[in-house]
């Protein structure tokens, strides 16, 4: 059964020696099409203090019917798939419930 919870998504993209400029450039305006996306709550865009090149991105949606229909976007196919990822050493994604305690 799908999980009607809402769901945070943790990425962290390492990306490739004198290309954070681009990718930087590249993600504002997958996070200005990301925020308008019905079932998004949030897209925020974070940078390592420790290294310039690694980003964490946490982005909240209302259910994981609403992550899928961010990834099948058009401006995820192209933006991140298509632009951004051949830009990056790695990326690592993990999907998170929070949890509440009662």
């Amino acid at each position: 059964m799908e999980n009607q919870n809402p769901v945070h998504v943790f990425a962290t993209w390492k990306v490739k020696e004198g290309e954070i400029e681009t990718v930087l450039n590249l993600l504002e305006t997958v996070q200005k099409e990301s925020e308008k996306e019905k079932g998004n709550l949030f897209y925020k865009i974070h940078q390592s203090n420790s290294d310039v090149n690694t980003l964490v991105l946490f982005e909240g949606y209302t259910n994981e019917a609403a992550v899928a229909a961010h990834r099948n976007s058009a401006h995820f196919q192209e933006f991140v798939l298509g632009k951004i990822v051949p830009l990056l050493e790695n990326r690592e994604i993990v999907l998170t419930t929070p949890v509440h305690y009662l």
